[in-house]
């Protein structure tokens, strides 16, 4: 990758710990059906995330110049590796389009709800265009920033419930929930693929790292922090609302500190958890959106990148207003992606990479340079 924009270590690690901690994740439920036992299974699903990522990090030391597209083409062929990447960019479009319905959906509920759908999706989406537009090393020096205000706003609201006395510890139990069968089905493949398989978007983002052996240990410490953040949110959001209220309502989060009070001095600490949560979702939409901008230039061999940003936002925008008519189907049509889509994507399709890999580099079968 001649010519390369270049990333460092602190960067990467703010926009994996914005991405994987503070984006969608910590907004919706996760965790199908597990009952107060959602932070567990948060922690058993971590250790198969930790695994993929290594998968990611291998392919990154075996083809340290290219990106995702490069190296399936270089693996697969150009015609199926291409098909392979069209298909990546269609899936980080569509995913790009439901963070934004989410994320879009949280301010319409929370504060702005006279305000049409359209309108606020737009405003999100042209940040995310403006920021992409400067380019990726304006966008990773921005993360750096962000996750300084996120992590400080995050314990602000952490510390507050705690002290608010409707934190209720007898709601996690049992630990267990509905049982270990409940758990481990709810961790696999519900939790690995959301969030943990998400991470498949930064195959386009490694290769600019200015040292790439140094992405495994910065995605491993940055997957196991993000877990732990998760476990401990989830398991606060049980503790506060109930097993009841946490797996019926949208955004548990929003709900548990809209209850918060400290007499007098503290009241309606909405605003601060608001303002983290739309922080890590525009991170997250910003990485998909980035991500289709990678792929798109690889394949069609466009130079400026940057100029993919209004083509691609537009997309997101109409697509978040038009792929579900209501939240409910929203939740339906993204329950498909998470038990066949994104395995399939961030699993099955690197693992069968490597292993074409294997065997062509033990027949000699890559032609010579």
């Amino acid at each position: 990758m001649s010519g390369k924009t270049v990333i460092n270590p602190n960067q990467l690690f703010a926009m994996l710990l914005l991405f994987e901690a503070f984006g969608t994740a910590l907004v919706v439920p996760i965790g199908f059906r597990v009952g107060q036992g959602v932070w567990l299974a948060i922690l058993i699903a971590m250790p198969a995330g930790i695994l993929l990522y290594l998968l990611y990090d291998y392919l990154l030391r075996q083809y340290p110049d290219l990106i995702l597209s490069g190296y399936l083409r270089v693996i697969f062929g150009n015609y199926i590796g291409s098909l392979f990447s069209l298909i990546y960019i269609n899936y980080f479009v569509y995913n790009a389009a439901r963070i934004l319905r989410e994320g879009g959906d949280l301010l319409i509920s929370a504060s702005y709800d006279r305000t049409p759908s359209l309108v606020v999706h737009a405003v999100m989406i042209a940040a995310v265009i403006y920021i992409l537009h400067k380019g990726i090393e304006v966008f990773f020096r921005l993360a750096e920033i962000y996750i300084i205000i996120i992590l400080t706003l995050a314990s602000i609201a952490t510390l507050t419930i705690l002290l608010s006395g409707v934190f209720e510890p007898r709601n996690l139990l049992p630990l267990t929930g509905e049982g270990w069968t409940s758990i481990l089905r709810s961790a696999y493949p519900y939790i690995f693929t959301f969030p943990f398989s998400e991470l498949i978007c930064f195959t386009t983002i490694l290769p600019h790292l200015n040292n790439v052996h140094s992405a495994r240990k910065i995605g491993l410490t940055a997957i196991i922090i993000s877990a732990a953040i998760l476990s401990m949110t989830h398991a606060m959001d049980v503790a506060v609302l109930g097993d009841e209220i946490y797996s019926r309502t949208t955004f548990p989060l929003f709900t548990t500190i809209s209850i918060v009070r400290i007499g007098e001095f503290l009241q309606r600490l909405d605003a601060i958890v608001m303002l983290t949560l739309i922080i890590g979702v525009f991170f997250k939409m910003s990485v998909y959106c980035y991500a289709v901008m990678a792929l798109v230039s690889d394949i069609f061999k466009i130079a400026e990148q940057r100029k993919l940003a209004y083509p691609v936002g537009i997309v997101v925008l109409f697509l978040s207003i038009m792929s579900a008519w209501s939240f409910p189907e929203h939740n339906e049509e993204g329950q498909v992606g998470l038990e066949i889509i994104l395995p399939s994507l961030s699993v099955v399709i690197p693992v069968l990479a490597i292993i074409i890999h294997w065997i062509r580099k033990r027949l000699n079968l890559y032609p010579a340079n």
